[in-house]
């Protein structure tokens, strides 16, 4: 997979994007990342890149003619047919549904905008969706890139040395619900013990306990992920027990 990321800063995105799994997918050629910088594509002594808007307010708003030159540039790098994304505020919100329908396209062009946004008319024009991070504003857009860079690279088939990694993360597997409590050594420890059936060998009970506390995590934390009345019987049966076990606290309304 291809990814360009056109940013007044591409090299910070790539040092960012350069570690971990989305290093590892580097290295493996699963995943090739390339920076275009508008500036490169700007006239004058000071290849100015922004300019004050229209109707007057605070801020800088980046310039058309940089911004689609850059995209351009990116575009002609390669034949594949390329995405082109926005990373703002005002973007539908990245879920790992999201992040799985990325990283089944060839390639991606990231946008990374500044100061008070970009163009209106360069979006209309160039731009094929826009994605947010978050109910937050950050001064650019080049950390939610490495977000979206972070969330498709540990998709791509072989970025993980395990396959399973992957889909056993939270939002992943059935229902789409919040992962389950990991341990490892010591069994014993002054902040606690391993919960005794994880030590069992049963792989079945394993399997059930894990699937208990992903849905008791997830009806306890984000009960907006889970629909009681469309549980299947025995996933309410496992919820309604591991809260009878909390002694009833955030116990499920009555079906």
């Amino acid at each position: 997979m291809r990814i360009d990321l056109v940013s007044l800063f591409p090299e910070f995105v790539a040092q960012l994007a350069g570690h971990g799994v989305v290093g590892r997918a580097q290295e493996r050629a699963l995943l090739a990342l390339h920076g275009w910088n508008p500036r490169d594509h700007a006239e004058g002594n000071y290849r100015r890149v922004d300019d004050r808007p229209f109707g007057g307010g605070p801020g800088m708003v980046m310039l058309i003619d940089p911004l689609r030159a850059a995209l351009q540039a990116a575009r002609a790098a390669d034949p594949a047919p390329a995405r082109v994304i926005y990373l703002s505020p005002q973007g539908a919100p990245l879920t790992q549904a999201k992040a799985r329908e990325l990283a089944g396209l060839p390639r991606l062009i990231l946008l990374c905008g500044r100061y008070e946004g970009v163009d209106e008319r360069l979006l209309a024009a160039e731009v094929d969706e826009e994605l947010s991070i978050g109910d937050y504003v950050l001064s650019g857009g080049e950390l939610a890139a490495a977000v979206v860079v972070d969330a498709v690279a540990r998709l791509l088939p072989g970025a993980l040395n395990d396959a399973e990694s992957a889909a056993q993360d939270s939002f992943e597997g059935e229902g789409g619900l919040l992962d389950c409590p990991h341990y490892t050594r010591p069994v014993e420890h002054p902040l606690g013990s391993v919960p005794p059936v994880l030590l069992s060998g049963n792989h079945a009970e394993i399997a059930r306990w894990r699937r208990q506390q992903s849905l008791g995590r997830t009806w306890l934390r984000r009960p907006d992920l889970i629909d009681r009345d469309r549980l299947s019987k025995a996933d309410r049966a496992l919820l309604d027990a591991f809260l009878a076990e909390r002694g009833g606290r955030g116990a499920p309304p009555e079906a």
